[in-house]
């Protein structure tokens, strides 16, 4: 059955940046409501910044300044807050909320919020009490790991100055860990009234006050609450170091702030940056527009996503490649994953108009291959790469089909092509952990004892729990796949394609063999320790949405509707279907109970863009397919604020559990729409 297609009539002017993201006292005042709601920033460098719209902190991961202290992605916590108090003579109202240890919520600054928005990606609070308005914003400078915190007065009917009182809280700590006081003893300078220089042996945070002066109080601020590592099983208390106040002299219409930066210099013009900011995402969008006709009348959640894409992009210099990139898979704890990026990269560049970071990556990526393999994850400084994935190779080869078929870029094709025949052969011949090709029907298996290896790769210990042995269904789409992709290579380049062409015949026959007897779909892997495994499960979607499927049209047609039947949710599909014994509809607990339940029946939305594709192959319909794709923007108001979150609970209403940002979610769901409409608009 069609969807109503609602907000397609939500179309933006070009060079207007989306502002649908807002909410007023409802939920600002409400605290569960407005500390759900999250904001994230990134700058291009591993650095990252997020909190609440309450202002409070509920995980280890919120801050004012995550950088890179050791790059390109050893990132620390370095300026953990700045907790703004109103000064209006006699009157001290604090605009800033705080969590404790016991409970208490001291002081309740939010419900002083009028509202909160996203204009673009930047967050902005409006405070309100009695006559004085007061406006802030966050922003990160993009390409340097610093970060802007401003206010000005909006509205005063006040006849004087009134004055703001900042407490600045840093910390010097692994983003992932918990402060020991003990561990953080730095040594605080002060080259004028407003500038502070936080030493340590790894950095130095340098600190200015904008329209203001600095006057030193040092002291610890102990056992903050967060409730989310609470919920997540782990440690919950934290602690912050206060190096002093912030005096600044607020203004109508007039900036003061705080720059704070882990490099030499910044600019300290609040006007200037900001504009900078938010001229970046006007040219952002206008970029992609240019780029790709289809996002010119997109909707304006569509043009959202775009901006949530430039979020994951992140520089990855080599000794030959100075300009090489990656991809972050999801803020806050991934890193960049070999399997992740190959699939967010033709969304987070070639639907948003960025076929040069495209290049970039697949180029940062090639030096990295070895065995046919790609890494897995780039561990920490100093420990071997992991290539613990059968999947990733696969998906480079689909990257590099869809970067080809957008840029045209034969010459870095020819260059390349060798490293995707070496992928080929391997898999042929046989590589790390049993995967290889089986001679007898041509396809892939893969799997040793104690080793996940698929994207469905949750272990706990020596425990795998989907350890998927044998010969799992989307791998072998993928390698169906990539032999018809390398084959076309092969005929571009004006190379003979044969050797291709009759590999995938033969895996094309062999892949037959998934096709259930009793019409519902296709098995999940073959040939496994136990035999066949009938699980319903969302791999087999990527049979009939990969360009090259090896399915007839009655297949396909059969995938398509126990999907939709069985896992289809408005944020995704589930990873298994409720009806075995096995499905965990909530994704809650410690760590033991939520990486046991991780594909257990959660939904994943990246999935979501791969059943709308899939959709539209067996029905031809691509309004009809698109539309699968709109609950997104309701979800954009919720949890990671214009992002969309790794994971949802299996169950209705499918609560955003896991990351609240993540590459492969944003980027399925923007390069599916924008296929979508280019074969609606046809």
């Amino acid at each position: 059955m069609p969807r109503i297609q609602a907000n397609r009539q939500v179309i933006m002017m070009r060079g207007e940046l989306p502002d649908f993201i807002r909410c007023g006292r409802a939920i600002c005042g409400d605290l569960t409501q407005a500390e759900r709601r999250e904001w994230w920033l990134a700058n291009g460098l591993g650095a990252y910044a997020a909190g609440t719209v309450a202002g409070t902190l509920t995980r280890c991961y919120h801050g004012l300044l995550i950088a890179p202290v050791h790059p390109p992605l050893d990132r620390w916590l370095v300026f953990a807050k700045a907790d703004a108090t109103l000064v209006d003579g006699d009157r001290e109202i604090a605009l800033f909320s705080n969590r404790w240890a016991n409970h208490a919520i001291n002081p309740p600054g939010y419900v002083h919020l009028e509202s909160f928005r996203l204009e673009g990606r930047m967050p902005v609070w409006r405070f309100a009490v009695g006559d004085l308005v007061l406006e802030q914003r966050i922003w990160l400078e993009p390409g340097a790991n610093t970060v802007y915190v401003a206010w000005r007065l909006a509205a005063a009917s006040a006849d004087h100055d009134v004055q703001l009182r900042v407490r600045l809280l840093v910390n010097g700590r692994d983003h992932h860990a918990r402060t020991r006081m003990s561990d953080f003893q730095p040594l605080v300078d002060a080259p004028d009234s407003a500038v502070r220089r936080v030493h340590t042996a790894d950095f130095t945070l340098r600190l200015w006050a904008q329209g203001g002066i600095i006057v030193d109080d040092a002291e610890w601020f102990e056992h903050f609450d967060l409730p989310v590592e609470h919920e997540r099983g782990l440690s919950h208390r934290d602690h912050h170091f206060c190096i002093g106040e912030a005096v600044l002299t607020l203004r109508p219409g007039v900036w003061s702030g705080i720059v704070a930066s882990v490099q030499e210099v910044a600019d300290l013009d609040l006007d200037a940056a900001q504009r900078r900011f938010l001229n970046r995402e006007i040219a952002l969008l206008t970029q992609a527009e240019a780029q790709v006709p289809e996002l010119r009348r997109a909707p304006d959640w569509v043009r959202q996503l775009l901006l949530a894409a430039d979020s994951f992009l992140f520089a990855r210099p080599l000794p030959d490649l100075p300009d090489g990139e990656s991809v972050i898979a999801g803020y806050p704890w991934f890193g960049d994953w070999g399997r992740d990026t190959m699939i967010a990269l033709p969304g987070l560049t070639l639907a948003t108009g960025r076929s040069d970071s495209a290049r970039r990556i697949l180029l940062t990526f090639a030096r990295f291959i070895d065995r046919g393999m790609l890494p897995n994850l780039f561990p920490s400084a100093n420990e071997p790469l992991a290539y613990n994935t059968v999947d990733a190779a696969l998906w480079y080869v689909e990257a590099w089909r869809a970067y080809v078929e957008t840029s045209a870029d034969s010459k870095t094709l020819a260059e390349v092509f060798p490293v995707l025949q070496e992928i080929v052969a391997w898999h042929v011949a046989g590589t790390r952990y049993g995967i290889g090709m089986d001679s007898r029907d041509g396809l892939l298996r893969a799997g040793e004892p104690g080793m996940q290896l698929t994207w469905m790769d949750a272990k706990i210990g020596d425990w795998v729990v989907t350890p998927r042995v044998g010969k799992p269904v989307e791998i072998n789409a993928l390698w169906y796949n990539a032999l018809r992709v390398v084959a076309g290579f092969a005929r571009q380049l004006s190379l003979s394609p044969a050797f291709y062409d009759d590999l995938a015949m033969q895996v094309g026959d062999g892949f037959q063999r998934f096709i259930r007897p009793d019409g519902e779909g296709l098995y999940d892997v073959l040939d496994g320790p136990d035999g066949d495994d009938a699980h319903i499960r969302p791999n087999q979607i990527f049979a009939v949405s990969l360009p090259h499927s090896p399915l007839d049209p009655v297949a396909q047609q059969a995938v398509v509707r126990v999907c939709g039947r069985e896992l289809l949710t408005s944020y995704g599909l589930r990873s298994l279907a409720p009806r075995h014994a096995e499905f965990r509809p909530y994704y809650l607990g410690d760590v033991r109970e939520r990486d046991g339940s991780y594909h257990q029946g959660p939904v994943w939305g990246w999935l979501l863009g791969h059943y709308a594709l899939a959709d539209y192959r067996a029905h031809g319909d691509a309004a009809a397919a698109q539309a699968w794709l709109e609950p997104i923007r309701d979800h954009l108001l919720d949890a990671g604020l214009g992002t969309v979150s790794e994971i949802f609970d299996g169950a209705p209403p499918h609560q955003p559990r896991g990351a609240p940002a993540q590459a492969w979610s944003v980027a399925c769901v923007l390069e599916a729409w924008q296929r979508l409409e280019r074969l609606r608009t046809a």
